[in-house]
């Protein structure tokens, strides 16, 4: 019996193309060269699965394409926004996505940008390799203190509460937050002694952090906006690692420029790899390029959880992880 024919739309871990080269019939992309659109629609028309990444753009156009052979998209992230969900089901297409496995790694990264722009250490560093250190002194780069302060969270699933406990055990913040959807506060509430809101704006009204945990979609797309922003405090900062088009970016200029809010760290952007200018110029802000889950454990866990969703599929099994 022959194997099903799959595609790897970009570099994925040693490990994990091995076995997909194990597995199936399967077409690697060694240069790691983005798809266009015509490449992607002659997969779909090639190919029993395509195995795709957040960064390819899976529409209506891609999916609907006349000859379609796939039938199923493993999606390497837990997001899935890249993926026009309403034409996958017309189309009868299977979607998967790879959930769990970034969890820690992620909030390690939120972490991480929360520590850096609130004690100033990426503008540190650029300081020191510039030459300009002269040496300590008592005014120098002061900062703003982490522990004990207040982290607001918007959207309270797995990694915004790997987020919580990292801050709650081992920086003593206080934890607020706002998630409608959430199936258990009480859990939460009781874990991290944390405090529900019922609207966002509760969330940032004295928060000193603002950390972003909520999926893209069409009600979360600018989710924080110019009024918004202006109901956080001055010296608070954002935290995002959410998805890009959570943030009106433009409004978050504004926003820094204006001293409406103190500062931000950002590894997710509105329109990827495209970066607003004025966040590269500005030094009250941490830049990252999005590395959330960029672990080698977590990016094989990632790759060999999409090729457990296209195993189970062809088995005649429903996929573990499956969203359409």
């Amino acid at each position: 019996m022959s194997k099903p024919k799959v595609i790897v739309t970009r570099r994925w871990p040693e490990a994990v193309e091995k076995k997909i080269s194990e597995l199936f019939d399967a077409t690697l992309n060694t240069e790691d060269t983005p798809l266009s659109v015509a490449d992607l629609q002659d997969a779909m028309r090639t190919t029993d699965a395509v195995l795709c990444t957040v960064t390819d753009r899976m529409t209506a156009e891609v999916l609907s394409v006349d000859g379609r052979r796939a039938k199923i998209l493993g999606n390497f992230g837990v997001g899935f926004n890249n993926i026009d969900i309403e034409a996958a089901k017309a189309e009868g297409l299977v979607v998967t996505n790879t959930p769990e496995v970034l969890t820690d790694c992620t909030a390690d990264i939120a972490m991480t940008l929360l520590l850096s722009v609130a004690r100033r250490t990426g503008e540190g560093e650029r300081h020191l390799r510039g030459g300009e250190w002269t040496g300590w002194r008592p005014t120098h780069m002061m900062g703003a203190k982490v522990t004990g302060k207040k982290l607001g969270i918007i959207g309270m699933g797995r990694i915004a509460q790997a987020v919580a406990k990292k801050a709650y055990s081992g920086f003593d913040m206080k934890i607020a937050y706002y998630d409608p959807y959430l199936p258990d506060p009480d859990s939460v509430n009781k874990a991290f002694d944390a405090e529900s809101c019922g609207s966002i704006e509760a969330v940032l009204a004295d928060s000193d952090f603002v950390s972003l945990h909520c999926p893209a979609t069409l009600e979360t797309r600018h989710l924080m906006n110019a009024e918004r922003f202006k109901a956080m405090q001055p010296y608070a900062f954002l935290i995002n690692t959410a998805r890009g088009d959570v943030v009106d970016e433009a409004a978050l200029v504004a926003a820094l420029k204006a001293g409406t809010i103190a500062g931000a760290g950002l590894d997710v952007y509105e329109r990827e790899p495209e970066v607003t200018r004025e966040l590269l110029e500005m030094e009250n802000v941490v830049l990252l390029p999005h590395l959330g889950s960029a672990a080698l454990e977590t990016r094989e866990g990632m790759g060999f959880k999409v090729v457990a969703n296209v195993e189970a599929f062809f088995s005649g099994k429903e996929p573990p992880n499956r969203v359409a």
